[in-house]
């Protein structure tokens, strides 16, 4: 077997350069492409992908190209391979996920990422502190796992046959089990953790069979070993890491094995536990991370030193990162190599693709094409001395001043107003106080029902937003079709029977995209895609300088709302760490002091919402879970400068102007306190998928604003019944103060079509009513 190569990257991104696998998911499920049109488009992606790195640099013999793809979830695929598939989906009978041979059949697949009639999909959350979605394995006490390595296998003997040695990757045995769940019926206190004697097996056999189909190296990936914010312990995972590694590096028959660790540093039990274990490599992130201690179990290892970011989209400092290469090489491993920090699965592909761009912000750029060049560059200094590579860093360090010295990067009107600030710029009447205040005003029913803002985009709506960018239709023939649409939604509401509508969002490309086109600091890109879930992707916008808002945004649009309803129509704003969480950031400035120049932002478009006589007003946070640092002592500050700015966002409303927030898919419990020091008057949440978990936690912590638990799940094409929507209502008003529950589903409606969101909302809306009937005067206290 061939050494570990000399330049590598860890993941690549995964829906192709033209997203030619999201159309291909998006065929199959709508029935117009079959089983064998999809592996067959997907194939196909695989061997361009292979080709395209390889024409970076890559070696194509050398393991150094990733076998990185998947038809929707890395944690969904070592499901699969590990047969860690819930029962509720096994029962024998046609809604079995499992086909005769006992795996799991493609439409299964997406069964359990999707869900069906029969069955609700696995729950889904944030990868790590990224914007990436993974679905959360559901494990019970008596979990039987079973190997699977049949995709894998038949990918590595794919590209063998196009010529290529890659590295399959997969979730590592201890990632997988810190994801997991236990499942609804497992005992209070299980840990998913507690299987790995029962799963390493399972991996053995992986590796094995991966080893017969041509690998040489096999990529584990363990990030979990960087976490503080998983339910088991940084001790825990790393005896964990410890048991897994020495069980399966003393395996005789299998490929070497590179481990990686990235989003952080691992604790430094857990890097003691790797450099122990008998595995041939370990990769490191060397961007969010700091170089760990020297180990003598690092002699007879290669060090992946992952000094290119995967994260972020600036070219950075190539002489730094060879800096840090140089130092690595003192920790006494075997070999030291150049990797990315992370997969590249989180950035787009190529900044070749932005035409459209400044010429000069496109040289500050570094998109994954760019990382892997950046990668075989460092490389090569490392093969043959600096000298050899000086003309590129000196390139890379010019793009560098350029940027700094760039106009728009530093706004000294901006940075005065940020310095001016005081603590009264984030305080408000205190809520309850509000609370009475607002009822007065807008005359809500119990359990009042909403949506969260979005609803389905047409297909005429992206046709007419994508002639008027080419240039093929007016502004004024665009916005007649903005107008319509958005009659349509409030009518559409007022039919079903919502108590506050919104205005559907026609105008938005994306929640995030729509108010970077419209602030001074950010550029947005035309190809910049990034995978969010599934076939979902979005273009997160390139925040470069100092921001402000020259003109209103969205004011307009709701005004022309409002006037179309006597009934509360909601503003809708996108907030300061959501829109920083969905954006590729500066690192030349504080996160914090950025956050504030966004949120002073906002908080001007607020305040001529309230002007144009809008009533309540949505300020969105999905993200705010999701930047949570990894490490414990980075959280109390990051939470602290996220929620100050969200309150500086909103703060200057006047006490009859309700705020509302949402947040998705998150642990809500790790930042419960934060939630509550929002000082929202009304937040939405994520519960559907979860069986309304989060429930209980806001009962018991005394939680008393409004909430809006999410009725159900969006992120599935599934329409729940009335009596689903009713049972979780139920729940709900069971356990809070019936005055602070709102009705609601997860998330916007804008990925799902019209029939299923007509249908789901009828039945929010009936199980509502339902429920209300239910409900006694006392309840009401």
């Amino acid at each position: 077997m061939t050494a570990f190569p000399a330049g590598t990257v860890l993941g690549y991104p995964r829906l192709g350069p033209q997203r030619e696998l999201k159309r291909a998911l998006e065929a199959h499920w709508a029935g117009r492409l079959d089983a064998a049109g999809l592996e067959d488009a997907a194939r196909a992606l695989r061997a361009r992908t292979r080709s395209h790195l390889a024409a970076l640099g890559l070696s194509a013999d050398g393991s150094a190209i990733p076998e990185a793809s998947s038809l929707y979830d890395q944690v969904l695929d070592a499901i699969v391979a590990t047969g860690a598939v819930p029962s509720r989906f096994t029962a024998p009978g046609p809604d079995s996920v499992l086909d005769a041979d006992g795996g799991v059949s493609l439409a299964g697949y997406f069964t359990l990422a999707r869900g069906s009639e029969a069955h609700p999909a696995l729950e889904m959350t944030k990868w790590f502190d990224t914007n990436y979605h993974y679905l959360v394995p559901e494990l019970a006490p008596d979990q039987a796992f079973r190997a699977d390595p049949s995709r894998l296998a038949a990918q590595v003997a794919e590209a063998r046959a196009q010529g290529f040695v890659t590295r399959p990757v997969l979730v590592g045995p201890v990632t997988l089990l810190a994801l997991a769940k236990p499942a609804a019926d497992a005992p209070e206190g299980f840990q998913p953790l507690s299987l790995l004697d029962r799963l390493l097996p399972v991996y053995a056999e992986l590796l094995s069979a991966l080893r017969e189909a041509g690998a040489e190296w096999v990529q584990l990936d363990e990030p979990a070993l960087v976490s503080e914010s998983l339910d088991a312990t940084p001790a825990e995972l790393a005896a964990a890491a410890a048991q897994a590694y020495a069980v399966l590096g003393a395996l005789e028959a299998r490929a070497r094995l590179l481990v990686t660790t990235p989003y952080g540093s691992p604790s430094e039990a857990a890097w003691a536990a790797l450099t122990a274990a008998p595995v041939e490599a370990l990769a490191i992130d060397l961007v969010r991370g700091s170089l760990p201690a020297a180990a003598p179990g690092l002699a007879d290892k290669t060090l992946v030193a992952g000094v290119v970011d995967g994260r972020n989209v600036w070219r950075g400092d190539l002489a730094a990162a060879f800096d840090t290469l140089e130092a690595a090489a003192s920790l006494g491993a075997a070999a030291v190599t150049v990797g990315t920090s992370t997969s590249l699965q989180h950035l787009p592909h190529t900044v070749a693709d932005e035409t459209a761009l400044d010429p000069r912000l496109v040289s500050w750029l570094a998109f994954a094409d760019e990382r892997v060049a950046q990668v075989t560059t460092l490389a090569r200094g490392l093969g043959e001395g600096r000298a050899a590579i000086a003309a590129e860093l000196d390139a890379a360090t010019a793009a560098l001043a350029d940027r700094a010295a760039a106009d728009g990067v530093r706004v000294e009107a901006v940075r005065a107003r940020t310095a001016a600030l005081t603590p009264a710029d984030i305080e408000r009447l205190p809520a309850h106080e509000r609370a009475v205040i607002q009822q007065d005003r807008l005359a809500l029913p119990i359990l009042p029902t909403t949506t969260i803002g979005s609803f389905p985009q047409t297909a005429e709506l992206r046709i007419a937003r994508a002639q008027h960018a080419r240039g093929e239709a007016t502004t004024e023939a665009y916005e007649e079709v903005l107008r319509l649409e958005i009659a349509r939604v409030i009518g559409l509401q007022e039919e079903i029977g919502l108590d506050v509508l919104v205005h559907g969002e026609p105008e938005r490309n994306d929640m995030v995209q729509y108010f970077a086109e419209h602030l001074d600091g950010f550029a947005v890109t035309r190809n910049g895609w990034v995978q969010s879930y599934g076939s979902r992707a979005t273009r997160p916008s390139l925040l470069w300088g100092d921001v402000s808002r020259p003109a209103p945004i969205t004011v307009r649009w709701a005004e022309f709302a409002q006037s179309l309803s006597e009934k509360h129509v909601k503003g809708m704003l996108t907030g300061p760490v959501t829109i920083l969480a969905w954006s590729f950031v500066r690192d030349d400035l504080a996160l914090g002091e950025t956050a504030r120049q966004v949120a002073l932002a906002l908080r001007d478009e607020i305040a001529d919402l309230e002007a144009a006589g809008i009533a309540i007003v949505q300020v969105d946070e999905p993200a705010l879970r999701e930047l949570l640092p990894l490490r414990a002592d980075a959280q109390e500050e990051y939470l602290r400068w996220s929620v100050d700015a969200f309150r500086l966002a909103t703060a200057g409303a006047a006490p009859e102007t309700q705020i509302h927030t949402h947040l998705c898919y998150s642990e809500f419990g790790v930042v419960l306190d934060a939630i509550r020091g929002l000082d929202a008057d009304v937040t939405s949440i994520e519960a559907a998928r979860s069986r309304g978990e989060v429930i209980a936690e806001l009962a018991a912590a005394g939680f008393d604003r409004g909430i809006g638990p999410g009725a159900y799940d969006i992120h599935s094409p599934r329409v729940p019944s009335t009596d689903e929507v009713a049972a979780l209502l139920t729940l709900a008003a069971e356990q809070l103060p019936l005055r602070q529950v709102w009705v609601n589903p997860d998330c916007g409606l804008k990925t799902r079509a019209y029939p299923e969101t007509i249908a789901a909302l009828t039945h929010l809306v009936e199980a509502t009513a339902r429920v209300r009937e239910t409900v006694t005067s006392d309840a009401l206290v």
